[in-house]
C-alpha cells in the first residue's frame, strides 16, 4: 500500500527532528560516531513510527542501537516538545539498525574481486535478515 501525503510529511518532521536530537547526543557522549536517520516509517494510522538508523563505525552499532532502544521514552518526549505545534500525538518509536551500506559494500567486494567469487561459492555471501 502507498503512503499518503500525510504520512511522508509527519515522517519528514520526525526524520528531521530525529536528527538533530541523535546527533546533539552523540556529539556529548560519543566522540568519532556518526549517527543518520535513513528512513521513517509512519503506519497509516500514525500510531507507530519504524525508524532505521545509520551508524559509523559499524562496529559500535549494536551497541548504540540498544542504548537508543532503553531512551526511547527520553527521546520521544524531546520529539513531542519539538512537534507539540505540528503533531496532536506522537507516535510510538521503534528504532532498527540500517545494515543497507554494509550489504551494498560486500555486494561491491564481491564484484571487484576483492574477496572469493560468490558466483562459484554462493556461501560466502551473508543472508540478509528481513525485519
Amino acid at each position: 500500500m502507498e503512503e499518503t501525503n500525510r504520512q511522508r510529511k509527519i515522517a519528514g518532521v520526525l526524520q528531521k527532528d530525529l536528527v538533530d536530537v541523535l546527533q546533539h547526543a552523540a556529539q556529548e557522549g560519543m566522540k568519532g560516531v556518526i549517527i543518520s536517520v535513513t528512513k521513517v516509517r509512519v503506519t497509516t494510522d500514525l500510531s507507530d513510527a519504524k525508524v532505521y538508523l545509520s551508524i559509523f563505525p559499524t562496529d559500535k552499532g549494536e551497541a548504540l542501537i540498544q542504548g537508543i532502544i532503553s531512551n526511547t521514552p527520553l527521546i520521544r518526549h524531546e520529539l513531542a516538545q519539538r512537534t507539540r505545534h505540528q503533531l496532536r500525538r506522537m507516535p510510538v518509536l521503534s528504532f532498527f539498525l540500517d545494515d543497507s551500506l554494509d550489504y551494498i559494500e560486500n555486494i561491491d567486494q564481491s564484484l571487484s574481486g576483492d574477496v572469493e567469487d560468490p558466483i562459484k561459492n554462493p556461501e560466502i555471501l551473508s543472508k540478509r535478515k528481513k525485519k
